[in-house]
């Protein structure tokens, strides 16, 4: 036996001699032991695969899937493989027909131990994508920071084993509703782009209530296409059709004020297509968060929705407008979860260097006396004085001071700042400037996330801890000193990014894309092999 596998190794790799080396020793070293050629075979194929290799030298290289007795779990993995696509899944990645044709071929152990291997690659690659997602948020946008809960592959094959098939794979994907709401919507929105979609583009100006004509006729039955409304031969802009675009606007994100200007029909000129891109990148989204605890109560800022919201139960009991960071460079809010501590009351402002650096160095350099708001500080805290520091002299490299903003209504964080702690320093917090809230699209911040009603806020989020959630508030506030008042129970913060999800109601709601992020997670996805039914070029 050892003859034979020394002569056999000379041929091949040194991780394959490992792999028989390894097969020799499971046989226990004995000199006269058979090898037989499925386990050799299934032993070459793992070399390459430390996770794999360990896995079925421990199980003594029996099969998992290519024997008779693995009938319900093969039948189970071609299932799940057939229907990678509902999950939005690049389905040629797994190779389900050259697996299936692996069978038919087959004639020999060799084959099947080679074949054994292939499909256990299969399912864990399957098992991750759909369970975990396809595409590293890193590898997309340096916004996209959220670390994704990566299963052990190893602890995933022994879980199987002992599984029961079917519903082992129905465990995978993510079990809230809105995955399952998602991959719905994402099969109605392919039979609508296989019939043809939702009728011709809108070629209209700006249409107003009591507007008539032929443009009012084209919008009605774009929004009976798109089942806002019943087919009417109306060509009047009656309070039915008013309705119909406001509910509309509102499922869009756009202020509900029933006038279709361009904003309004930009939106209901998209395809199916463009609507299952969207969804499809929410599916995976959602893959990323896959095993991340939501918190039975969490705070849900979804940036292009320009909202905070907290969820109680499953439930919105509180929200409130939002403005994010601007859609330039690093001033992009970024996506990730973290808990939410406590919250700091008459904040001081500790500008950011990058900010200090950017924007206020160069206004010191052309006044010194510009930015009287703020105070600098050399590195031990002491107040510089600044008719005496040449700020010409200084670059964005080694400019040795700080500067900070003190306590009071004017102040760039308000009154209240809510603080769970992560490295990219990002928070929410009030603002002076309310008049940001009144735009459509708020993406005015340098990162941090600005609340409409940051007191509000605060009431709801310590009505958990005391009676008097106002009064408790209010005292700190009224001693106009920075304060900190921490949460009992810290309350998971999720930032995230959803241009497609589903309403309280199940029917799916539709964002902008404001930072572009979801076209660059698209582009991956179908470079990754993720087709759309209807999809051109």
């Amino acid at each position: 036996m050892i003859a034979r596998i020394s002569r056999h190794a000379c041929m091949c790799p040194r991780i394959v001699l490992f792999a028989l080396l390894s097969l020799f020793v499971a046989l226990g070293g004995r000199a006269g032991a058979e090898v037989s050629p499925f386990r050799q075979a299934v032993a070459e194929a793992a070399a390459g695969d430390p996770i794999l290799s360990g896995f079925y030298r421990d199980h003594d290289y029996a099969p998992v899937w290519t024997s008779s007795a693995d009938a319900v779990r093969r039948a189970a993995l071609f299932i799940a493989l057939d229907h990678a696509g509902d999950h939005g899944l690049p389905v040629r990645k797994y190779g389900a027909d050259q697996l299936r044709q692996g069978f038919e071929r087959m004639t020999s152990e060799r084959q099947r131990g080679r074949l054994e291997v292939a499909l256990s690659r299969a399912f864990l690659d399957y098992a991750h994508d759909v369970q975990t997602g396809f595409i590293q948020p890193a590898s997309i946008d340096a916004g996209l920071v959220r670390a994704v809960p990566e299963r052990d592959r190893r602890a995933m094959l022994e879980q199987f084993m002992v599984a029961e098939p079917h519903g082992f794979f129905r465990t995978l994907p993510p079990q809230v509703p809105q995955y399952a709401q998602l991959m719905k919507a994402r099969l109605d929105l392919e039979r609508a782009a296989a019939s043809g979609g939702w009728g011709p583009a809108l070629r209209i100006g700006k249409l107003e209530p009591g507007a008539r004509g032929a443009s009012v006729a084209a919008l009605r039955d774009k929004l009976v296409a798109l089942g806002y409304m019943r087919a009417s031969a109306s060509q009047v802009y009656d309070g039915a059709l008013q309705k119909a675009v406001q509910r509309f606007q509102l499922d869009n994100g756009m202020q509900a004020d029933g006038v279709v200007g361009e904003g309004t029909v930009q939106e209901l000129n998209r395809s199916p297509e463009e609507r299952e891109r969207a969804v499809l990148v929410a599916m995976e989204r959602l893959r990323w968060m896959n095993g991340i605890p939501l918190g039975q109560r969490h705070i849900w800022v979804n940036l292009p929705d320009f909202t905070a919201k907290i969820v109680d139960d499953g439930k919105v009991t509180f929200e409130t407008v939002t403005v994010v960071g601007m859609n330039q460079g690093d001033r992009r809010s970024p996506e990730f979860s973290d808990l939410m501590e406590f919250m700091v009351i008459n904040p001081t402002w500790n500008v950011p260097r990058s900010i200090v650096t950017k924007e206020y160095l160069p206004m010191l350099q052309k006044d010194p006396n510009s930015v009287r708001h703020l105070r600098i500080t050399d590195r031990r805290g002491r107040a510089v004085d600044r008719e005496s520091v040449d700020f010409t002299q200084f670059t964005a490299g080694n400019f040795p001071f700080a500067m900070s903003q003190p306590p009071s209504g004017d102040n760039a964080l308000g009154l209240v700042k809510f603080m769970f702690p992560n490295p990219y320093n990002i928070y929410l917090h009030d603002t002076p400037s309310k008049s940001l809230f009144k735009r459509e699209v708020r993406a005015f911040s340098h990162g941090c996330i600005r609340l409409g009603s940051p007191f509000d806020f605060a009431y709801a989020l310590l009505a958990r801890q005391t009676d008097d959630p106002v009064g408790l508030f209010k005292s700190y506030l009224q001693t106009g000193r920075e304060s900190t008042l921490p949460l009992d129970r810290p309350v998971p913060v999720h930032i995230v990014y959803f241009t497609a999800w589903p309403s309280a109601k199940g029917t799916i709601e539709y964002r902008r894309d404001v930072y572009g992020r979801d076209a660059k997670i698209f582009g991956a996805m179908r470079d990754a092999g993720v087709e759309l039914v209807g999809l051109q070029g």
